[in-house]
C-alpha cells in the first residue's frame, strides 16, 4: 500500500493543503505540505496489511487511515486537530463522511497537555538554536588532545602547554593505565626515539589516547589525565554544527 495506490483506488476520504501555505505563514522556499485520511479496504484492515500512516519520502504528504486519525483526534494530537480545521480554500476533496467528524466533538482538557507540551518543546528547541547562536562552536575541530591534561602541584595543566613548555613530543611518549582510575594514566617519555612507545595518539582523528608496553624500570615523568567524557560531548555537539 503507497500513495499511488490509495489513490487509484480512490480511497481518499479527506485531502487538503496544511502547513505554513494553509495559515499565510508559506515563505518562497516553503514546501506544500499536504495532509489525508484513507479508509483500507476490508482484506487490509482486517488482516495482515493494515498501514495506519502513509507518507512519501519527504514526508511533504502523509495520509491517515480514518481509524488511526480518530484515535489521534481522541487523543486531541495538534496536527491531527489541524487537519479537521483545514480551511475550506485549502481543501482539495471532502468526502460527506467527513462532516460526521466535527473538532467540537473531541476537544477536551487533554488540549491543555497537547498544546501546552507541543509549544514547551518547540521553546526548547528555539533555547537550544539560540544557544549555539550566540556560542558558536570553532570551525576547527578541537582533537582528543586538547581534554587532556598533566597534573602539577595542586593542580593540572593542559597538555599541550606542558608539552610545549617542556619541550616535549606526544609522539615520543608512552602511557599507561593506572589501576583503579578512570582517564589516569603514568606519563613515560623516550627521548631517543627507540622504544616503541605509541605516542599519546597515533593521529588526529584518534577518538582515544595509546597505551604503550614500558620496561619496568622506567619511571614516569608525569602523570595524565583524559576527559573522554567531556570529549565525547564536544564531539556530539560539533556534528550538530
Amino acid at each position: 500500500m503507497n500513495i499511488q495506490n490509495i489513490k487509484n483506488n480512490n480511497l481518499i476520504l479527506f485531502e487538503a493543503i496544511s502547513g505554513s501555505r494553509a495559515f499565510g505563514l508559506a515563505t518562497e522556499n516553503s514546501d506544500t505540505d499536504i495532509r489525508g485520511i484513507y479508509y483500507a479496504p476490508k482484506e487490509d484492515f482486517f488482516g495482515l496489511n493494515y498501514i495506519p500512516q502513509i507518507s512519501n519520502e519527504t514526508n511533504d504528504i502523509t495520509y491517515y487511515e480514518i481509524g488511526r486519525f480518530v484515535e489521534l483526534l481522541q487523543k486531541n494530537n495538534p496536527n491531527i486537530l489541524e487537519i479537521l480545521s483545514s480551511p475550506e480554500d485549502c481543501i482539495q476533496h471532502k468526502n460527506t463522511l467527513m462532516d460526521l467528524l466535527k473538532p467540537e466533538d473531541f476537544l477536551s482538557k487533554l488540549c491543555k497537555d497537547t498544546f501546552a507540551g507541543y509549544a514547551i518543546s518547540q521553546i526548547k528547541k528555539a533555547k537550544g538554536l539560540n544557544k549555539k547562536i550566540l556560542n558558536p562552536i570553532e570551525k576547527e575541530r578541537k582533537s582528543i588532545l586538547d581534554f587532556c591534561y598533566v597534573l602539577e602541584d595542586q593542580g593540572s595543566v593542559p597538555l599541550k602547554k606542558w608539552l610545549l613548555e617542556n619541550r616535549k613530543n606526544q609522539e615520543k611518549c608512552g602511557l599507561v593505565n593506572i589501576d583503579n582510575t578512570k582517564g589516569m594514566f603514568a606519563v613515560f617519555y623516550d627521548e631517543s626515539g627507540d622504544l616503541p612507545y605509541k605516542g599519546i595518539i597515533q593521529n588526529e582523528e584518534a577518538n582515544q589516547v595509546s597505551v604503550s608496553s614500558v620496561p619496568k624500570k622506567d619511571k614516569p615523568i608525569a602523570y595524565l589525565f583524559c576527559n573522554l567524557d567531556a570529549y565525547s560531548s564536544y564531539c556530539k555537539d560539533y556534528r550538530e554544527y
